[in-house]
C-alpha cells in the first residue's frame, strides 16, 4: 500500500456499539472472521491497525515441570492459578 493513498468509507455504529469494517478496507489489510484490530487514540484521531495477539505463558519452564508432576498425583486441586502457584512456591 502506497504512502500517499488515501481511501475514505463510512460505517454505521450499531446499539450495540459495533462497526462494519468496509469490504474494500478488510480486503487491503486482509481482514477476516477472527482478525484482531487495534484502536489507538491520537491528538488526530483514532488510529485503526491490524494486529496479533500471542498468549503469554504465565509459568517458567520449570515450574510446568512442577505442575504435571502435582497433576499426577491424586487429591489436590487448585481454584485458580494463584493458589497453584502458591503452592509451587
Amino acid at each position: 500500500m502506497g504512502t500517499n493513498m488515501e481511501i475514505v468509507e463510512i460505517a454505521a455504529l450499531t446499539s450495540k456499539g459495533q462497526l462494519t469494517i468496509p469490504a474494500s478496507i478488510r480486503e487491503i489489510f486482509k481482514l477476516h472472521k477472527g482478525s484482531t484490530v487495534m484502536f489507538k487514540v491520537t491528538e488526530k484521531g483514532v488510529l485503526f491497525s491490524p494486529c496479533e495477539i500471542k498468549e503469554k505463558n504465565g509459568y517458567t519452564s520449570e515450574e510446568w515441570k512442577k505442575i504435571e508432576c502435582l497433576v499426577a498425583e491424586k487429591g489436590r486441586s487448585y481454584k485458580t492459578g494463584a493458589e497453584a502457584k502458591t503452592h509451587l512456591e
